[in-house]
């Protein structure tokens, strides 16, 4: 399963939760107890709300992949570097420091 479907399944259950809490307090009533249940099952309902706004949209295994280079074992073409200094020993006609 996916990050998405185990969500959707999460808000099913969620969904269904509210439904029995709303069918249990009409048979216990709106006492103290009942309100903390109910209370409980919106604080759910929001931080799966949060957690689906902060979760990535694609999961890691649908992520792009780098696209392979492969480098050949020829020696590189002299020319490219001709007017390059060598690094950190300055420029081929002035003295290093």
């Amino acid at each position: 399963m996916t990050l998405q479907d185990d969500m959707t399944t999460v808000q099913r259950c969620l969904d269904e939760l509210a439904r029995s809490v709303s069918r249990l307090e009409q048979q216990v009533g709106s006492g103290l107890e009942m309100r903390r249940v109910r209370s409980d099952t919106e604080h759910l309902r929001e931080s799966l709300a949060l957690l689906r706004a902060a979760a990535p949209q694609s999961g890691p295994a649908s992520a792009p992949r780098p696209e392979m280079v492969t480098i050949p074992d020829t020696p590189y073409d002299t020319s490219l570097w001709t007017d390059a200094e060598d690094e950190g020993l300055g420029a081929r006609d002035r003295r290093a420091p």
